[in-house]
């Protein structure tokens, strides 16, 4: 063994180990991963950045932009409202809600589909009194199912095809993916919409929705007596005490009118009323410590309301979100967005002590407190998911033929080679800014930048990893152990490994060093290399058995109420069976 593979081994499972601790999100691990690499000498200055221009980062992030566009069209809505019904059984509605997130994941970032349907999917559950559990996972799982049909639904795949273009001179194409995918994907939904589903653990019918809900503080109105000592004070003086108490001020009623936003820099005066929230002990602790009087001497009980102008809205935390790893006065929740977090749901369990210094992890549902105008406004600057419908606002249902026709003249371009797929994809996100599908002010919003600086910063070491023998190494080891073994029980090894990193780690990663060891294995055995690399496509997209190995199953973690050992059940047939039948598939489709 080298040197340089040394030290490559050795950044790897620095990086490895870290994703898989989770203590720093995976794009500051892989960027920091590039940096040591270059400052060891095992990746040469000039090819340092070489991976932010290269086609599978910037096809990531033109997807995402398309994907975007198709929500804002109303292509997908025009999908999802014809086919919703409350009344179907469980497994038939599983079936539909599963086709359709398969089908929209074929041809979108999968992450956005599921967060275009699981809103509508716990609004049928709840209309159905039948605990969301039961059908989120199988959702979630239909999603990351359907991405391995096409080449562009799903990073792994993407990066399969240009790792191909590199290595053999040609990428594969859009549907290359299809005869293997499908079979994978049909066989999948088969099992979840089927048995798939009684194998979850049996939940309530209130989702940890409801729960947080039912459990949230109270929000209050405390008039500033004539003779009190806080006349002439702001509320932003209050702050200390009030973050002390556990209460939080939300705005102020001046003369009927309720004061938001700037409320915080006004000096009161007599009679103003503060409108609070907090618990019911700590809203009467605060009443006494100020001496303030209840702003409606018929009504001593606290409400449970949001009141005029303000409204309540519940989301979910996504790895990416402004709020992961801090709490919400960390990150100024209250005086940046005047929003105020009124409640945590972890693992289906509310949080109700200190909430507002409690530190919020990927999966949390947050119970908001927003004014009404900037609702959506604070979703987006969190960086989170709303589980309601946010209705039709943005959708822009004049378009939605022509964001159709754009993409599919698109994909049949790239299907028969008349256009590259990334200039493709980067001509409809052009068409779609210039006829306002996609504001230009919104573009890059889409993007998620931290996947863009973990592909940018892998690519470079796996390509370094390659040159170093790096890879030869790992597949020769590989071969050693399977030696004398079939091929069919060669790719079931390799399938096995990867799905196994791919569960623990991200599949990006797992997919940068699975896919050139493939490679390697199939030349130290003389066959051809697409099965290999078919097989290391199924097997990085098909993360079934934690909430960590794919974003999806992180975001129905909270929604779902489920546990962290909850996956397995489902996820471990179904990772068996996704192996059963795609062996056989890329042995028929993709012959040694």
């Amino acid at each position: 063994m080298t040197t340089d593979q040394i030290i490559l081994f050795v950044i790897f499972g620095g990086v490895f180990a870290l994703l898989l601790w989770g203590r720093y999100r995976y794009d500051l691990v892989a960027f920091g991963a590039l940096l040591i690499g270059v400052l060891a000498g095992v990746v040469e200055s000039k090819d340092a950045f070489s991976g932010f221009g290269h086609p599978a980062t910037l096809v990531v992030a033109l997807v995402l932009i398309v994907s975007a566009g198709l929500v804002n069209s109303g292509a997908v809505g025009l999908i999802t409202r014809a086919l919703v019904d409350s009344s179907r059984g469980l497994g038939a509605h599983i079936a539909i809600m599963g086709g359709v997130g398969a089908i929209l994941s074929a041809f979108m970032n999968n992450v956005a589909a599921l967060a275009l349907l699981m809103p509508v999917d716990l609004q049928t559950a709840k209309k159905a009194k039948r605990a969301a559990g039961l059908s989120l996972m199988p959702l979630s799982f239909a999603t990351i199912l359907g991405g391995m049909v096409t080449m562009i639904g799903t990073p792994p795949n993407i990066i399969i095809a240009t790792i191909r273009e590199d290595s053999m001179g040609e990428a594969f194409k859009m549907f290359d993916f299809a005869p293997v995918g499908l079979v994978a994907a049909l066989a999948g939904l088969l099992f979840v919409s089927t048995i798939g589903w009684r194998l979850i653990p049996q939940g309530e019918a209130d989702s940890p929705v409801d729960k947080l809900l039912d459990n949230a503080n109270y929000v209050a109105e405390l008039t500033v007596p004539s003779e009190s000592k806080l006349i002439g004070k702001k509320p932003s003086d209050l702050a200390e005490e009030a973050e002390k108490a556990d209460v939080a001020i939300v705005g102020v009623i001046r003369d009927g009118r309720r004061l938001y936003g700037n409320a915080r820099n006004r000096k009161l005066i007599a009679h103003d009323a503060l409108v609070l929230e907090a618990t019911p002990e700590a809203l009467d602790e605060f009443r006494t410590t100020f001496k303030l009087d209840f702003a409606d001497e018929k009504r001593e009980e606290n409400l449970k309301a949001a009141g005029e102008g303000v409204g309540l809205t519940e989301v979910v935390v996504t790895e990416t979100s402004r709020i992961v790893g801090k709490d919400a006065v960390t990150i100024g929740l209250n005086w940046r967005q005047n929003t105020i977090l009124m409640g945590i749901s972890r693992g289906g369990k509310p949080i109700k002590s200190q909430v507002r210094r409690t530190k919020i992890l990927a999966g949390d549902i947050l119970l908001l407190l927003t004014p009404s105008e900037t609702q959506n406004q604070v979703v987006d600057w969190l960086g989170c998911l709303p589980l309601v419908e946010r209705g039709l606002t943005v959708t822009q249902d004049e378009k939605t033929w022509l964001a159709i026709g754009i993409f599919a003249a698109a994909v049949v371009a790239a299907s028969f080679g008349l256009v590259y797929l990334p200039v493709a994809l980067g001509v409809v996100v052009a068409l779609f800014t210039l006829t306002r599908i996609v504001p230009l002010a919104e573009v890059y919003t889409h993007i998620e930048w931290p996947v863009v600086v973990l592909l940018g910063s892998m690519i470079p070491l796996g390509v370094a990893l390659e040159k170093s023998g790096g890879t030869e190494l790992i597949a020769g080891s590989l071969i050693g152990l399977t030696e004398g073994m079939p091929a069919w029980a060669i790719l079931t090894v390799l399938m096995v490994v990867t799905m196994t990193l791919s569960d623990v780690l991200n599949n990006t990663a797992t997919t940068i060093v699975a896919a050139p060891v493939g490679i390697k294995m199939a030349e130290s055995l003389g066959v051809n290399a697409d099965p290999f690399l078919m097989a290391v496509a199924v097997a990085a997209s098909c993360a079934f058995l934690t909430p960590i190995g794919h974003k999806n199953n992180t975001l129905i973690l909270g929604p779902g109420g489920y546990k962290f050992g909850d996956y397995w059940r489902t996820g471990l047939p179904l990772e068996v069976l996704i192996v059963a039948v795609s062996i056989p598939a890329i042995l028929v489709f993709w012959p040694l």
